[in-house]
């Protein structure tokens, strides 16, 4: 195996210092850079394997370096690359797929039972002395809903649509997916979900849970006439891509009282303005893009991106999307 030079221009998000580099830099010179901006073409200069997460790599970059040879995307989106443009170059791209699954599901409910159940509401009320003042043994704050019988629609179902019906029904909920496209009748097998038309799916959906892919024709899938299908009473999760959603179309909704509440771990514009008005609505919940993070999911990225780069340079890449 040859040895290269390896640079990491965005490692903070991946590894903010808790996991071990040493099976990476055992590959080659490695380099590691928390981020890069303006400063990427410099930081790439050289380079044979290149790690990115969120760095762009358009043809016009990948023209001015002439050493890389490979890019190891520490994401399962790829859209970060032109990969036209690198398959032109040469140059395979490799992505990580399927690591962040239990870690994402598991966040669209810490953002459901947050909107559901206000917790942190309560707590802050136990701390502040609201309980205490109010004289009952028990206070509520604002009306609290089973889950159980609630219809939850899915739009998107991969592996991470699949893994949060199967926690929907540990709830004893109700759960439908969109059809695949609107030619295709609605179908329901023990094997698979029920399957019904987008416009069914957001009138008759108490949650509706967004995990398709961004592309042209989902840019904006929920906008405001589709937000306008929805139950006064159900709540929107967008743990996928930012603009899926109509921002500011969701910001009227949520303003006006037409939606009862969302729940958000994505934007398009990250880090967003402090003025985003999505920020200030008290009947939205906005984590910053960290449903994909946990330290398992971490864990599993980093390793499997060291052996998309081991296999590269022993000239067997694998999980390359520009073939």
């Amino acid at each position: 195996m040859t040895a290269r030079r390896i640079v990491v221009v965005d490692g903070h998000s991946m590894n903010p210092g808790d996991l071990s580099y040493e099976p990476l830099a055992a590959l080659g010179e490695l380099t590691i850079y928390p981020r890069s901006g303006a400063q990427l073409l410099a930081h790439c200069q050289g380079a044979n394997v290149v790690l990115t997460n969120k760095e762009r790599f358009d043809a016009s970059l990948l023209a001015q370096l002439p050493d890389l040879e490979f890019i190891a995307v520490t994401a399962t989106g790829c859209n970060v690359v032109d990969l036209l443009a690198a398959k032109a170059r040469k140059i395979p791209v490799s992505n990580v797929p399927g690591y962040s699954t239990d870690s994402v599901a598991q966040h669209v409910f810490a953002l459901l039972l947050e909107l559901n159940n206000r917790t942190s509401e309560h707590v802050a009320a136990s701390r502040d002395g609201r309980w205490t003042a109010g004289g009952d043994f028990s206070l509520t704050l604002s009306p609290i809903r089973d889950l159980a019988g609630k219809t939850l629609g899915i739009v998107g179902y991969g592996a991470i649509g699949q893994r949060v019906r199967a926690i929907a029904e540990a709830f004893g909920m109700r759960v439908v997916a969109a059809a695949r496209s609107a030619a295709r009748a609605p179908s329901a097998s023990p094997e698979d979900v029920q399957r019904v038309p987008l416009r069914e799916l957001f009138e008759t959906s108490d949650v509706i849970s967004l995990h398709c892919p961004l592309t042209r024709e989902t840019e904006n899938l929920v906008n405001r006439e589709r937000l306008g299908w929805m139950k006064p009473s159900a709540y929107l999760i967008n743990t996928g891509r930012g603009p899926l959603v109509d921002e500011a179309a969701l910001a009227a909704a949520l303003a006006a009282g037409t939606l009862a509440g969302a729940g958000l771990d994505v934007l398009c514009r990250e880090p967003p303005n402090a003025d985003h008005p999505l920020l200030r609505e008290k009947r939205c919940l906005v984590t910053p893009h960290l449903a994909w993070a946990s330290v398992e999911a971490r864990t599993r990225l980093l390793r499997v991106t060291v052996d998309n780069v081991r296999g590269f340079l022993l000239g067997a890449p694998q999980n390359v999307v520009n073939p």
